[in-house]
């Protein structure tokens, strides 16, 4: 923290301020870029930790295990759920491969009655319009090969990406005392106490910041897994599980899955696709105003603009694994900065605005059967 206090007492001018900001982001931007097999991973791993660490330390004092054990049960603990998502993707997708052929003919079937109904009711040619569509369409559809290959590289670099986060995950549980020791010892022996009051504070918001997410996810999955069933769209639960995973991206994570639902809904009949988009407008205003604020809750919400900044530059650094961890490590900032001499008007920029609330001026009836006012 005495780092901090002497860099706010250092006089420097505002130009050079500004070229230290700038060449400090340019310089971790570049390494977060190069680094990104092994720094995206990395972090993963610390929000599995802070998020594990609970249940290891009650393996430790509670039931006498070893750091060793306590940390390998861990381990097991989030391999057996992460293999049970895996396993469920994999039995739903192997169903949506085996269909995708049907699914073919049906959207280039509903595609060519929505040109032949465009056509007769505004009384427009979209012959040679929509032909260009049909031919994209169909090249879009029949290069399986291509989707595959996609779907190879994508899970083989998935594959890496937990690797390495579970290798990081044993690392940082078992020398988190070392980890700990080292932070301590940074800052001068009087500041101990802030500093370690701070390490608290911040494990607990971050854990229960990933606890809120995954109970958000269950709850949108849940909702749109029920609304789709309901509908009749065909991958239902598919369909459920994939708008909770995505809703972890503010935004564009609930727009694409509905464009998907949606998509699906038409080629498979298309006579409940407009409920299918009211549906998604309804779980995401229920969980932008209900689930969110009572489950993750309001200590670590990111505005609209540093959400949208933070992925798009995730998104160009880390991928797609930027863009799920970009509001996390927003969140981390945040709380930093809040607790940080100096920082806390960085922190406040990345929240919410704050509404100020207006002093009610009160009033009594005196004896006289007039209004004064009460200060």
């Amino acid at each position: 923290m005495s780092l901090f206090c002497d860099m706010k007492d250092i006089k420097l001018p505002f130009v050079a301020k500004l070229a230290l900001v700038l060449i400090s982001i340019l310089a971790l931007g570049y390494l977060a870029k190069i680094g990104k097999g092994v720094l995206a991973p990395l972090f993963f791993a610390i929000l599995m930790a802070l998020l594990f660490l609970p249940f290891a330390n009650f393996l430790e004092r509670k039931l006498r295990f070893s750091r060793t054990v306590s940390t390998f049960s861990s381990l097991l603990v989030m391999f057996l759920f992460l293999t049970g998502l895996v396993y469920f993707f994999s039995t739903q997708l192997s169903d949506f491969v085996n269909d995708f052929p049907v699914l073919k003919a049906q959207v280039s079937r509903s595609f060519n009655e929505l040109q032949i109904w465009v056509s007769h009711t505004f009384h427009l040619n979209f012959a040679k319009q929509m032909s260009y569509i049909n031919q994209a369409l169909e090249k879009l559809l029949s290069s399986t090969g291509l989707i595959l290959g996609f779907t190879v590289s994508m899970f083989s670099s998935t594959m890496a990406f937990f690797l390495f986060s579970a290798l990081f995950f044993i690392f940082i549980l078992n020398y988190r005392r070392v980890l700990y020791q080292f932070i301590i010892s940074v800052f001068q022996n009087q500041h101990f106490e802030k500093v370690n009051e701070g390490i608290v504070e911040i494990q607990k918001i971050i854990k229960n910041y990933i606890s809120g997410l995954f109970i958000q996810i269950i709850i949108v999955s849940s909702l749109t897994s029920i609304l789709l069933s309901v509908l009749g769209v065909k991958y239902a639960v598919l369909l459920g599980v994939l708008t909770g995973l995505l809703n972890v991206i503010p935004y564009i994570g609930i727009l694409s899955s509905c464009l998907i639902a949606c998509l699906i809904s038409f080629a498979t009949g298309g006579t409940h696709t407009l409920f299918v988009l009211i549906g998604y407008v309804v779980i995401h205003l229920i969980d932008g105003n209900i689930t969110l604020p009572l489950v993750v809750g309001s200590k670590v919400k990111i505005n609209a603009l540093f959400t949208f900044i933070g992925l798009l530059i995730g998104e160009e650094l880390w991928g797609i694994s930027g863009m799920f961890l970009s509001i996390p490590f927003l969140a981390i900032l945040k709380i930093i900065f809040e607790r940080v001499e100096g920082l806390e008007p960085w922190g406040r920029v990345l929240g919410e605005e704050t509404k100020v609330k207006k002093a009610r001026k009160k009033y009594k009836i005196t004896k006289n059967i007039t209004l004064e006012e009460k200060e």
